[in-house]
């Protein structure tokens, strides 16, 4: 081979300068059209993305109607890559093979024979081994296309034609879905039921101005080929459907199998869609293994054709209701399917639209497929009237054009001259048999020419008639409704998916539900290090800590206990006894766990209550009640419950119990009073319990004063003080109060 040479006249240089910036925006614009418009969305006028077009338009092609045979679909496949898609072949198959899973598809376009996958998640045979046709929903979808209802393209090597949308006698959109992924944009619609869509558009074609909360009366909502249950309210139903975008809760419908002997077990019959089966229990294996479902002893799958997967409880008292929230929690049970109608609307324009106007753009759309077939029916009609007239012509001077036809060299001009007849009808003529010159033909031609003649007057007034026009496309559409509702076809058309509320349960009962419970002891130590030893230890000297660390507190709570913790940041911080770090070593930094800043410390920690109320008290002497269940956190960092400036911090945290708080300062002053004298308050800085000239609070203690105020001293006596003794401390809240009594304790701690 010889060497290449460069251009003439180029000068050796034939490099050409390309801005690369433009050049990227070109090409990654043009690149992003043909997704948007030849792969990821579905037109609205038939739901069809071009890949699924060129198979039923290939099917159709191959003659495979649903009453005659199948074909491999190794050949079907071949057709639509050979003629009209020029991508791999496993792609063209796999959409194929979509198209006939009664588990993807709602309503099948291709009746299938032979493996096509399952709802394990399992692939279908090769297309080799596997055949196909055509379902009666795709005849539909095709009806009148050989009668110019839609528009004809070339092919990609311009050999052939294909339509461009299909004339869609079927709302495919939104009865079969779609979900595609584009550039810049994403497409999902959940199935629906045919008959409810077709209520629904004969109801706008009566009413267009009607809204879309009056569709929703006939479209209840999604209707999945695999079932299960909506768990939405109708609100966010109808939110979804008017704009175009939402999601929908759909959870796995089940029943409780008596076993006897008070003895039970749930058993799933519907799971959500698009959730493989097989996956679905390897999860709920899994979680078992890892002990997150302590309701749930175990799980079998005795699926057949139908689905069939048994959960047997841990015992005959657990409540079958939460064992089913805990498991919607963790599980593909309850998944959410996304609403976002991003559709091509009017086949070219990318567009979220509401439920209403995608049902109108499809009745638009089969309104002018009825004009573009009846404009065509109107001109093959006057073809052949014209014949038609000049059969007759021929019928009534027969011996004369059986002379013509003899004796003339070229009879075709002398009849057009002789009878004033056209063209084709002389062509007709001469194309005539003989044994159609029997007497009883001119009666037949009579009867087809008033026959077609009539049909041409009632076209007419149909294309002249906006109102006609409609009123035949709503017998269209119900006859579909006829031929895909409940009624004719109640396997096909039955609703499958049903809606309900979801129950409301406590979400602390849902949380201890998928928590193994267990005793454990929470250890937290000086530096603020946090453990939980499983059960409950009673000496707690065997414990080791880092080097200068030390037991700060300890206490026995179970693995599905919240802990809270409070610091002298006066924030409390929420942890679940199970997430903490197990025994072996020394923990975890609480600042590892949540997220605490690094000048404060841990005041006190304790298992969560929510009946109860605490007394907060700070180091100046500040303090206020909270409810306990005021002060759960649901995030890391955690809820500012009382305000404190440096230098003062929160100090003490006390449940409330007894109606009289005894406070003591660092000057070893005690003042006792009356509980009522504390507000109530979900956070702040509190009120002032005792004034110090300087120092601040030592303790606080709550006590029923009818029992009078114990403490201990350091030898482990306790001493009691009754109201009449306690009298001359006896005050207001905010004084300074009096010196402690004898036998307090050095230390100015209650003990």
């Amino acid at each position: 081979m010889g060497k290449e040479l460069p251009p003439a006249g180029s000068g050796g240089d034939s490099i050409e300068p390309v801005d690369l910036k433009k050049a990227l925006e070109e090409r990654y614009l043009a690149y992003a059209l043909s997704t948007i418009m030849h792969r990821a969305l579905p037109d609205v006028r038939d739901g069809l993305k071009p890949v699924h077009r060129r198979i039923v338009h290939a099917m159709r092609l191959l003659r495979l109607n649903p009453d005659q045979g199948f074909a491999k679909c190794a050949r079907i496949v071949g057709e639509v890559m050979g003629k009209f898609h020029p991508h791999g072949d496993q792609s063209i198959y796999d959409a194929l093979v979509r198209l006939a899973q009664d588990f993807s598809m709602r309503y099948p376009l291709v009746d299938g024979q032979g493996n096509f996958g399952n709802i394990d998640g399992d692939n279908a045979a090769a297309m080799r081994y596997t055949e196909a046709r055509m379902t009666e929903v795709t005849s539909a979808l095709l009806e009148g296309i050989t009668e110019d209802a839609v528009d004809f393209r070339p092919t990609y090597n311009e050999e052939d034609e294909e339509p461009v949308v299909l004339p869609g006698a079927f709302p495919n959109l939104l009865a079969n879905g779609s979900s595609g992924i584009a550039v810049g944009m994403a497409t999902s619609i959940p199935p629906h039921n045919a008959a409810e869509l077709c209520d629904a558009a004969l109801h706008l074609i009566e009413k267009p101005q009607a809204s879309v909360a009056d569709l929703l009366h006939f479209v209840q909502g999604p209707d999945f080929p695999t079932g299960g249950i909506v768990v939405d309210g109708r609100d966010a139903i109808l939110e979804a459907y008017e704009t175009g975008r939402g999601s929908f809760r759909v959870r796995a419908r089940y029943a409780t199998e008596d076993q006897g002997r008070g003895t039970w077990q749930i058993v799933v019959t519907e799971i959500p869609y698009q959730v493989q089966k097989a996956k679905l229990i390897e999860k709920i294996a899994e979680l078992l293994v890892a002990r997150k479902l302590p309701l749930l002893d175990d799980v079998r799958d005795e699926s057949a054709e139908d689905i069939r997967v048994v959960l047997v409880p841990k015992s005959r008292t657990v409540d079958p209701s939460l064992l089913m929230e805990s498991l919607f929690k963790l599980t593909d049970l309850e998944s959410r399917f996304p609403l976002n109608m991003n559709v091509l609307s009017r086949g070219k324009v990318p567009n979220v639209l509401s439920l209403k106007s995608v049902l109108q753009e499809w009745l638009d759309h089969r309104k002018e497929v009825l004009v573009r077939r009846s404009r065509h029916r109107l001109g093959e009609i006057e073809k052949r009237l014209e014949i038609l007239a000049g059969y007759l012509i021929a019928y009534l001077n027969i011996d004369e054009v059986i002379k013509i036809i003899r004796e003339e060299d070229e009879p075709k001009k002398v009849m057009m001259a002789r009878w004033e007849l056209t063209d084709n009808q002389a062509e007709a003529i001469l194309n005539m048999r003989l044994r159609a010159l029997r007497k009883l033909e001119e009666f037949e031609i009579r009867k087809e020419f008033d026959g077609l003649t009539a049909e041409k007057g009632q076209i007419e007034s149909l294309l002249a008639s906006d109102a006609k026009q409609w009123q035949m496309v709503a017998w269209q559409i119900q006859k579909a409704r006829r031929d895909f509702g409940p009624e004719e076809n109640p396997e096909l058309g039955r609703r499958r998916t049903a809606f309900a509320e979801a129950p409301e349960h406590d979400d602390a009962d849902i949380h201890h539900a998928m928590i193994e419970k267990e005793p454990v002891t929470v250890v937290v130590s000086a530096k603020g290090w946090l453990r939980a030893m499983k059960g409950h230890l009673s000496d707690l000297s065997t414990l080791t800590f880092k080097e200068g660390d030390s037991l700060k507190l300890a206490f026995p709570a179970q693995t599905t206990d919240k802990i809270l913790v409070l610091t002298t940041g006066g924030k409390f911080y929420t942890i679940g006894a199970d997430r903490l770090p197990g025994g072996r070593g020394h923990g975890e930094p609480i600042r590892i766990i949540v997220d605490m800043d690094n000048d404060q410390d841990i005041v006190t920690a304790f298992v969560h209550d929510p009946a109860r109320k605490l007394l907060l008290v700070s180091r100046a002497g500040n303090g206020f009640v909270v409810p306990e269940a005021e002060v759960v956190a649901n995030t890391r960092k955690g809820k500012q419950v009382m305000n404190v400036k440096s230098p003062d911090e929160a100090q003490r945290c006390a449940p409330v119990g007894g109606d009289h708080v005894a406070i003591v300062g660092e000057n070893r002053k005690m003042l006792v009073f009356p509980l009522a004298q504390v507000p109530e308050m979900a956070r702040g800085k509190g009120v002032r319990l005792q004034r110090y000239k300087d120092g601040g609070v030592l303790d606080a203690k709550l006590f029923a004063i009818d029992d009078g105020l114990t403490w201990q001293d350091s030898s482990g006596r306790t001493f009691t003080r009754t109201r009449a003794e306690l009298a001359e401390w006896l005050g207001d809240r905010a004084g300074a109060g009096r010196m402690v009594p004898k036998g307090f304790p050095r230390t100015g701690k209650f003990g």
